[in-house]
């Protein structure tokens, strides 16, 4: 494998390793192998998924191809599109209003410094809901697909849910099979105002942020009447703050965009050692 650059992100906690893949350093019959020994703790870099930027078709400035930390591969990903937007627009890659293509459908973004507001692809309806009981605790799961499957559910109690252990169980419910599901767990705060956790199915365990279950929580609060408007504050686990707003009817909404703050970390190169069994 030859050796190859990456830059190191964090989408509020969130955090990413992105590749700029244009000449084809890695082949994609390795990028989820690389992906993997990427993500490890202590032997590698760290994240929660790397992104590969790649060539697009004409009508975009570039594509991608995003995959969780274990390797498998995601249709989209909303922080790692805010992250990505960044870069692409610090390596002269795309200007600062881009678009480019996810296997969801293409994003649409616009970059200011480090703010990063992205049109996400058109969503889904949502799915229904289902009961589960997990760790001795019952609750109702809403279903919806924001490019990636998500389980929604309300609280009262944010901190004390144990949502390593309730969403590993959720997450692999027949009610979500075959491909499972993010868990989202939500305490509505005020009439725009929500707070969330989220278990991510690839990453297999709560992650600070997750772009898109913050906005399936946000469309589907406000389909059943418990937030207010059509722009929603989302505070995440990492402490920071996502803005989530829309066009159109919640559960069948036009347009659907998330605005947040993005961090760029650190860059370096991949050595061989990290290749090492």
């Amino acid at each position: 494998m030859k050796k190859f650059a990456f830059y190191k992100y964090s989408g509020h906690g969130n955090d990413f390793v992105i590749v700029d893949n244009w000449e084809g350093l890695v082949p994609e019959k390795e990028m989820s192998k690389i992906t993997k020994l990427v993500c490890r703790a202590k032997y590698g870099i760290g994240a929660d998924g790397v992104v590969f930027i790649i060539p697009g078709p004409d009508e975009v400035d570039f594509a991608w191809r995003f995959f969780n930390a274990d390797g498998s591969e995601a249709d989209a990903c909303g922080n790692a599109s805010r992250c990505t937007a960044h870069l692409a627009v610090a390596l002269g890659i795309a200007p600062e209003e881009m678009s480019f293509k996810t296997k969801a459908g293409v994003v649409e973004a616009v970059v200011h410094d480090r703010l990063v507001k992205v049109q996400l692809p058109k969503v889904g309806r949502s799915e229904g809901s289902a009961l589960v009981e997990a760790d001795g605790v019952s609750l109702t799961y809403h279903r919806l697909n924001v490019g990636v499957p998500h389980a929604v559910t309300w609280v009262d109690d944010l901190e004390n849910i144990n949502v390593f252990k309730v969403g590993r169980i959720v997450r692999r419910h027949t009610a979500f099979a075959p491909e499972g599901a993010n868990v989202n767990f939500v305490k509505i705060l005020g009439p725009s105002r929500l707070a969330i956790r989220t278990y991510e199915r690839g990453v297999e365990d709560e992650t600070l942020a997750c772009g898109t279950g913050t906005t399936a929580a946000v469309l589907l609060a406000a389909a059943q009447g418990l937030v207010k408007g059509n722009s929603v504050v989302c505070q995440t686990r990492g402490g920071e703050e996502l803005v989530i707003s829309f066009e159109g009817a919640p559960d069948s909404p036009d347009k659907v965009f998330m605005e947040g703050q993005v961090r760029y970390l650190f860059s370096g190169q991949v050595e061989d050692d990290l290749f090492l069994k």
